[in-house]
């Protein structure tokens, strides 16, 4: 029998980019913990990466090429998907194919898929799904500094004296970085502005929040850089010696933000609210603004990163110990593509097309003189081109544009005429469907490469599994269709190692440090080497060998070697809400779920948290509408429409609607964010306006409730809504339909599995409005559930979902309890979960604060929640609060 051993490896999630031990038994069962030496996280992980070795299970995977829905061998579908590329590009040349990947790529496998679609077929119409995330940030970065450069490390926010979080949900999406900064702040008394729309779990521990309205980002730091002039804050010296550009920025800057107050009706914010930040900014010299997708995902998002680094630039407040501005990125890898090119308007190793000389230089060094020449096209006109029969062959890997792209319907649509479409990927998806090659990859546990996350740190992520089934590594599915272009010369690699040494190596090549990305240094790294690369910042040269922060000598990477100031105004946004759509829908991320749940959907304790899609509405806006907590509304934009259930809060604006980007076809009958979300995109990025688009809200009336409890995996069809939870066991299944609770009985009970009439117990009312039923296996066991009623009306079911969990014999008392829904025997019920780490859930955290435990630390001494991520703590807080409250009535 194999040893148990430990692996060390990276985290497959967020840019945060945290070290991951993964301990693989010696019977083959695989645990992980954060790894302490790892200088992302010091050991720490969030929800999701802890229950990493919950998601390695076979369920759903892709375990072996298909062929139009059939299993074919691996020949066969890459001589197909070979064939077909070759063939659309002879008979109506490069640009007629695309592909279009993913953060979740390893950037070796980025870096051939780049090299094969730019270099060898001789088009640039390769995009990644970083395009919705952070393609804003990047042409930011190339407007101010000549180069897409984060210029800080992580290590900066426990330096700052001020953080300014703005278009960042820290404490949910980036987590493990939250809890620096908040170790900073106890510490050190560093100061936290939050700004954004709504009140999140980020600004329920900051020491200002400014919920501006949406869009007007470009305003406030406007008026903040208007404010740093007038006040005499600038560093002149700096403006003098290190940039250009810096008058007119501040001349547009003081005519569209005139006045704190010009500012504050503009922003929907207090004049004293935003004295109050600029006083603190101005006055804190080492500051730093971290931003993330609520400022990257507009129609004007490029505007709002410079706005930002304008205010940096201006006070000198860049490269140096806790300052500068700070992109993090949603993606493990989103980096590491942007690093090879894997944007369409990008080459390779930061060179892009507007130079003829990078595209001289990139064709020379990959011996291939038929390189594209020119930009290829952006996720939004790519998949555009699609359905106007340009493309007529598309390779999709690793992402899920059926779900994740704006005006998703249009997309779908666009798939579903595609002459011939090839999808890689490790499980079934919405867009797998339309999918005429299907080819499985390795997952997380069999990948091996490096990512580079948010603070350019360049990790391994090493196989700790043997492939599954007959997946293969994306790099080398990518080539093998390669040789079968005839390209094999070019796509002749072993290993990973081989490429990554490329990649360096074009890096460096012809480079005398006009650009900093710079691998050079590691070029020559052994396969031994390459196997324990311990994590380390670009640039990588021999120049740079000891360079952590960048841009603290005042250099650029611009012809003149200045950063430039870029002047911006406010814009109107593309849409308004009007008496048609009155309200401003958002969307975002989960705390415990991760882009359209292809991995943390099948984990029972990141889906106990927040259970079924739902929209977040003000009590005043609920009430307006008819609506109630857990109502079934159905939203419309101009784009399409969705059904979720309401959650009143009194976190989120009046005007304003929050709905989760999550949900997908495999989760909930239709629910996915992108059905609603405008196509409009930044003139300069190409990155869609994701984060503000009017809805209207209204209550769908339902005319019964249904919940099965089973084991096994459904798609239901035939509702008008439904959803799905993983639980221990099996799957949870809420069912709603328009119909009367009679027929809605006679829909409900075809989902049951039972073939034998003594296998199933079964209850309905005399007036046939409801009905109750549970299926028996061989074993004595319950195997399912179903219970219907009229809406508002089902019984409890936790007992019920603990004995899918147990697979025990039931005892005679159990069967005669099975169709009431109650144990027979008082059965303590945790409540929804509120700690994912530690599974604790809103009845044990109710029970201590009764008990006398008054504060976090007390919950956390108790009960351990809230004491690894820390992403739960202000759900706790609620919670005393709460109690607090009642027992002051």
């Amino acid at each position: 029998m194999e040893e148990a051993r430990e692996v060390r490896t990276t985290c497959p999630y967020c840019g945060v980019g945290c070290g991951v031990l993964a301990k693989v038994a010696a019977d083959g069962t695989t645990a992980v913990r954060g790894d302490p030496d790892h200088p992302a996280n010091f050991g720490r992980l969030c929800s999701k990466g802890s229950a990493l070795a919950e998601t390695l299970g076979l369920e759903g995977r892709l375990l072996r090429p298909e062929i139009l829905g059939k299993p074919a061998n691996w020949d066969e579908a890459l001589d197909l998907v070979a064939e077909k590329f070759s063939r659309a590009i002879a008979e109506h040349g490069p640009d007629s194919v695309a592909f279009y990947v993913s953060g979740q790529l390893l950037t070796e496998d980025y870096y051939v898929a780049n090299k094969l679609m730019k270099g060898f077929v001789g088009s640039a119409n390769i995009d990644t799904n970083s395009r919705l995330c952070m393609a804003s940030s990047v042409a930011g970065h190339r407007r101010a500094f000549g180069e897409d450069i984060v210029p800080g490390i992580y290590e900066d926010f426990e330096c700052a004296d001020l953080i300014v979080l703005t278009g960042s949900n820290t404490a949910w999406c980036h987590p493990v970085l939250y809890q620096r900064m908040l170790a900073a702040r106890r510490e050190r008394g560093t100061k936290i502005v939050v700004i954004d729309p709504r009140r999140t779990a980020t600004a329920d521990e900051c020491d200002l929040h400014l919920a501006l309205d949406p869009g007007t980002d470009v305003l406030l730091f406007n008026g903040l850089l208007a404010h740093l002039v007038q006040s005499g804050k600038i560093d002149a010296d700096f403006i003098r010696d290190s940039t250009s550009g810096f008058d007119a920025a501040a001349a547009l800057a003081g005519a569209d933000a005139p006045s704190i107050a010009r500012v504050a009706k503009g922003c929907g914010l207090s004049a004293a609210d935003v004295q109050a930040f600029y006083d603190l900014f101005a006055e804190t010299d080492h500051t730093v603004t971290v931003y993330s997708q609520g400022v990257n995902q507009s129609a004007h998002g490029t505007d709002k990163v410079n706005a930002i680094i304008n205010c940096h630039l201006a006070t000198g407040r860049i490269g140096k110990p806790g300052t500068g501005p700070f992109s993090v990125t949603g993606q493990p890898n989103a980096m590491g593509g942007r690093e090879v090119g894997g944007l369409a308007n990008q080459l390779a190793a930061h060179m892009d097309f507007a130079d003829e000389a990078n595209i001289d230089r990139v064709s020379r060094f990959w011996r291939a003189p038929d390189i594209a020449r020119r930009g290829g096209l952006k996720a939004v006109d790519l998949f555009q081109a699609v359905a106007d029969g340009r493309i007529k062959a598309l390779w999709v890997m690793g992402t899920n544009p059926a779900v994740s792209m704006p005006d998703a319907t249009r997309v779908r649509a666009a798939l579903s005429k595609c002459d011939f479409v090839v999808v890689s990927d490790v499980t079934r998806t919405d867009t797998t469907r339309y999918a005429d090659v299907l080819l499985p990859a390795a997952a997380w546990g069999e990948k091996d490469g490096t990512v580079t996350n948010s603070e350019r740190r360049i990790s391994r992520l090493r196989p700790f599994l043997p492939p599954s089934g007959e997946a293969r590594a994306d790099w080398r599915i990518v080539c093998d269709v390669a040789a079968r272009m005839g390209l094999g010369d070019a796509f002749a690699y072993k290993t990973p190692a081989e490429i990554f040494r490329e990649h360096a190596a074009l890096s460096a090549f012809e480079n005398s440090g006009a650009r900093l990305f710079d691998l050079g240094g590691l070029t020559g790294l052994s396969d031994t080497d390459y196997d324990a690369f311990a994590p380390r910042h670009w640039p990588a040269s021999n120049r740079h060998e000891r360079e952590t922060r960048l841009f603290g000598d005042g250099r650029f990477p611009t012809p003149d070697g200045r950063a430039r100031f870029v002047a911006v105004r406010q814009e109107a946004t593309a849409f308004n809400v009007d008496a048609d759509y009155p309200l401003a829908l958002n969307t975002g991320r989960l705390r415990d779920q991760w882009h359209t749940m292809t991995r943390t959907g099948n984990v029972p304790r990141l889906m106990a948290n927040v259970p079924e899609p739902a929209v977040d509405l003000h009590p005043a806006d609920a009430a307006a509408r008819h609506l109630k907590d857990g109502d079934l509304a159905h939203l419309s934009t101009r784009f399409g429409f969705v059904r979720a259930r309401v959650r009143v809060s009194n976190a989120q604006r009046g005007g304003h609607a929050f709905l989760p980007m999550h949900w997908s076809g495999q989760f909930a009958a239709r629910a996915a964010a992108g059905l609603l979300s405008s196509p409009v995109t930044d003139p300069h990025s190409g990155q869609p306006e994701l984060k503000h688009v009017p809805v209207r809200i209204v209550r769908e009336e339902t005319g019964w409730a249904g919940v099965l409890i089973t084991r096994r995996d459904l798609r239901p069809t035939g509702f008008v809504h439904w959803s799905r939870q993983a639980v221990a066991g099996g799957w949870v299944y809420e069912l709603t339909g328009t119909e009367p609770p009679d027929q809605g009985i006679l829909l409900a009970s075809k989902l049951l599995a039972a073939q034998r009439q003594d296998q199933l117990l079964e209850y309905t009312d005399r007036r046939g409005l409801s009905y109750r039923a549970a299926a028996i296996d061989d074993g004595g066991a319950m195997a399912e559930a179903l219970l219907v009623a009229g809406p508002d009306q089902l019984p409890t079911r936790d007992w019920l979902v603990s004995l899918l969990a147990t697979r025990q014999p039931l005892s005679t008392a159990d069967r005669r309890a099975l169709l009431s829904g109650r144990s027979p025997v008082p059965m303590p019920a945790i409540g929804r979960v509120v700690c994912a780490c530690f599974h604790v859930g809103v009845n044990q955290i109710a029970s201590a604060v009764a008990s006398g435990c008054d504060s976090l630390e007390a919950i956390g001494a108790t009960l351990r929640a809230g004491t690894n991520c820390g992403s739960c703590r202000s759900e706790i807080r609620a919670i005393i609060d709460g109690r607090h409250v009642q027992a002051a009535e």
